[in-house]
């Protein structure tokens, strides 16, 4: 089995990891996966939601979007249906779980961090990009915080990444481009903390079913890779601990 994009089996696409790359948000982040790129920009404010009220607690979110020309033909705004599509709103669901697992929200104060994905350009694996830039955007946004003095200490306890990885022409592999992942006969996201929990897996035999060996064998896979990002991370945030 070749990979299209001539990868080994357990390879990344190249990722790149670009800080500050909005003006006016406490956090900002573009980050590719190969051809796959995603604004995430992570914007503070002094507000709760009503059940978050005299908590103490903060809380953090985030929403997903794929601009119009992000795919090869032009997809209509959601805004033009009234409503979030069902795929939009499962992902950013997805990432708002996934983010929340890095934080004590103990320690941020009654505020909010609103993280908010946007896909320039798909390629497959929009949704673990947005998680693992996300992540970056929402560790710049608290740092920022407590830069200025309006939080004591970091909120985050823990590093987030995800990455996708499938069974493609028989063979288990990582990090998915759009050619693998629309004839995989299994597609799968694992999300992971950099102490190496498991933070969510969705997995779906697109083709067939899979066996409890291949699944090992892919979140084998999934936990490397999530290791490799969480160092990229650790690269764009200065060598950041937690």
């Amino acid at each position: 089995m070749k990979r299209p994009d001539g990868r080994k089996v357990d390879e990344l696409r190249p990722i790149k990891i670009t800080t500050g790359y909005t003006k006016y948000a406490e956090g900002s982040v573009l980050i590719e996966f190969g051809e796959t790129k995603v604004l995430c920009n992570a914007s503070v404010e002094e507000s709760v939601p009503p059940f978050k009220r005299g908590s103490g607690e903060g809380w953090v979110t985030a929403e997903y979007n794929m601009l119009p020309r992000a795919t090869k033909t032009r997809n209509n705004r959601d805004i033009n249906r009234l409503k979030l599509n069902q795929r939009s709103t499962e992902i950013q669901r997805l990432i708002g779980r996934s983010l929340r697992a890095a934080v004590d929200f103990t320690l941020m104060g009654e505020r909010s961090i609103t993280v908010d994905c946007d896909v320039l350009q798909a390629d497959g694996g929009t949704r673990t990009a947005s998680i693992t830039g996300g992540f970056v955007a929402l560790a710049l946004a608290c740092k920022k915080l407590v830069d200025e003095g309006l939080m004591e200490n970091m909120p985050i306890k823990d590093y987030v990444a995800a990455v996708s990885v499938g069974i493609f022409e028989g063979e288990g592999i990582l990090d998915l481009c759009y050619a693998e992942d629309s004839h995989a006969q299994v597609d799968m996201n694992i999300v992971m903390t950099g102490s190496g929990k498991f933070v969510e897996v969705q997995g779906t035999g697109e083709e067939g079913t899979f066996t409890r060996d291949e699944l090992y064998m892919l979140t084998a896979l999934g936990e490397k890779g999530c290791a490799d990002l969480v160092e990229i991370q650790k690269d764009a945030l200065g060598g950041m601990e937690f």
